[in-house]
């Protein structure tokens, strides 16, 4: 997890795929979607997206590559400093002529707003990250979701955070980690919104583990002030070694995986209160996949591909019929190329080879 695929499928076996799946047989939903390449090979997958169903699409946004040097005026995308991938607008386009909405994360922080530091250190000023967004939310109006950071609860991706037990409360020390992402936050809430009153930003972004478990960083997501961050929705990735089924005991303690997320809810509820426009903060699974065939660099844990897509049917069903889910997001549409080590991640609804698994029709159909 975190980064998106390095090696994508040859534009000739995406072609295949595309005839291959009957657009009358998806069931096309705002309330499922998928990680995965924009194009291969110059050839647009959004046709191939829209066939599946998928009414999101997710991918990423680095504001240390967009920013490499500080803009003069930060909330103007036109700001000379700026340096916006050309790959971006070309995937807003796509999605707008496919009618699928587009969710990005943004992180990533340039040396000269952490001091130098790598770019998973946190900004010294919140509202540094706050003003970019504003700039990010302006340059691409017809972004649907704005998530804050991926999976801040794990130290590869945000720093500095304390290693901690999800079954023991968090000390004043360790609780900074956690204040400090609800700055950054609320920062990217209230600059989004000026630029974009319609989007919704994503908050939270917690992971079925992580170095703080999701119980800690959502009780202890405060301010300074002690007042809760604003958010539309609260972001989890909740990856799981068993079939998601909401009935099933915590998986353990502290933690969340997808059987756990009405636990995941009454935390939300409890601790983190109404959306500022009012209503219950929904759930925005913006990373969720099960890997196949053999253990990978990324689990320890693999099923069939029969029980892949089993697995699947039981996520898909929860999220039809629990409205709390805003939106359940598949990563990733296909399996990564075989590694020397044999060890490659096989999440995919497609395999290297450009076949289809038995989750293909699935999702599609879900």
């Amino acid at each position: 997890m975190g980064v998106l695929p390095r090696r994508l499928i040859p534009a000739l076996i995406a072609l295949a795929v595309l005839a291959a799946a009957p657009a009358a047989d998806a069931r096309f939903s705002a309330r499922k979607g998928i990680w995965g390449p924009a194009r291969v090979d110059g050839v647009s997958q959004f046709e191939l997206y829209r066939k599946l169903g998928a009414g999101v699409y997710h991918t990423r946004l680095r504001w240390n590559a967009v920013a490499p040097a500080l803009p003069a005026a930060p909330t103007d995308p036109a700001d000379p400093a700026y340096r916006w991938p050309a790959e971006l607008d070309d995937t807003m386009a796509l999605a707008r002529r496919a009618k699928i909405r587009v969710a990005i994360e943004v992180a990533g922080v340039p040396r000269w707003a952490n001091g130098g530091q790598p770019s998973n250190f946190v900004p010294d000023d919140p509202a540094d990250y706050g003003r970019f967004m504003q700039a990010a939310a302006r340059r691409y109006p017809g972004v649907r979701y704005w998530v804050i950071w991926g999976e801040p609860t794990r130290r590869p991706n945000f720093m500095p955070l304390p290693q901690t037990r999800p079954d023991e409360p968090l000390t004043a020390s360790q609780a900074e980690a956690v204040v400090r992402y609800a700055r950054i936050l609320d920062s990217a809430y209230g600059n989004i919104k000026t630029a974009n009153p319609r989007a919704l930003v994503v908050g939270g972004n917690s992971f079925t583990v992580g170095d703080i478990g999701p119980r800690n960083w959502i009780q202890y997501m405060r301010l300074p002030n002690g007042r809760r961050p604003r958010m539309d929705l609260y972001g989890h990735n909740p990856f799981s070694a068993r079939r998601p089924d909401l009935s099933k005991p915590l998986i353990r303690e502290g933690l969340a995986d997808f059987s756990d997320l009405d636990e995941l809810a009454r935390l939300v509820d409890h601790n983190l209160g109404r959306r500022p426009g009012g209503g219950k903060i929904k759930l925005f699974l913006g990373e969720y996949g099960i890997p196949t065939d053999h253990p990978s660099w990324t689990f320890n844990y693999w099923v069939s591909r029969r029980t892949q897509a089993s697995w699947l049917r039981s996520a898909l069903r929860i999220v039809r019929r629990w409205k709390r889910i805003e939106a359940l997001v598949y990563f990733r549409i296909d399996d990564e190329k075989p590694r020397p080590q044999g060890d490659e991640m096989r999440l995919g609804l497609i395999d290297a080879k450009g076949r289809r698994k038995p989750a293909f029709r699935v999702f599609q159909k879900g």
